[in-house]
């Protein structure tokens, strides 16, 4: 906890979380690092934070913006503390208590709107792919960091000549989603957070943008 002294609304995060107890610290920065790029484009709406286990990111997302009215955490495997962070959060700032939202299914399960934003940090695989096809569908914007990236899953394009795996997987869903409409953006965090620090954020065209 020594190492939040400030009063910055990061530090008075990390602290909050570290009296938490249950959450382990790369979370932490690789939510913080994220909700930051997304809300530095995006302002409002639904809040869908996919694979979201601790819900962390899509509150981080609330914090940052006020202007947004709620959070739906979705995770086939809610993890028990869940309950824990969330509860920490909400002695913090009481404003999170009634706006958070826990659904233990699968992604396909959630209905998604045009005022959505949805948001996952690690999806695995081809459920990075199911995030931005989902919101693609329904018109809404999308960030997500993918990471496990599977060639016998997930679409090389071809580019694997040029390309690690990896990389020519991502620049594949950055043209697909460029493809169906979108304005993208290709960004990363830092990589002492997390090796897998890509992030690709994506707005319909003709969407205003929201400040």
């Amino acid at each position: 906890m020594g190492r939040f002294a400030s009063e910055s609304l990061f530090d008075r995060l990390g602290r909050v979380v570290c009296g938490a107890r249950c959450l382990p610290r790369k979370e932490l920065f690789e939510a913080w690092e994220l909700a930051r790029r997304v809300r530095r484009l995006f302002r409002g709406g639904r809040i869908v934070d996919v694979a979201g286990g601790h819900g962390l990111l899509g509150q981080v997302l609330l914090l940052l913006d006020d202007s947004s009215s709620s959070a739906l955490i979705v995770d086939p495997h809610l993890p028990a503390s869940a309950t824990t962070v969330q509860e920490a959060l909400a002695r913090a700032w009481p404003r999170l208590a009634e706006r958070v939202a826990f659904l233990a299914c699968p992604f396909e399960a959630a209905a998604l709107g045009a005022d959505d934003l949805v948001v996952s940090c690690h999806a695995c695989g081809s459920l990075t792919d199911l995030v931005i096809g989902r919101a693609v569908s329904a018109r809404a914007r999308v960030a997500v960091m993918p990471c496990c990236h599977d060639v016998r899953t997930c679409d090389v394009g071809a580019l694997s000549g040029w390309l690690d795996p990896a990389l020519a997987i991502d620049a594949t869903r950055a043209a697909r989603l460029q493809a169906r409409g979108y304005r993208v953006w290709t960004q990363s965090i830092p990589s002492d957070v997390t090796p897998k620090n890509r992030v690709l954020i994506g707005r319909p065209m003709g969407q205003a943008r929201r400040s």
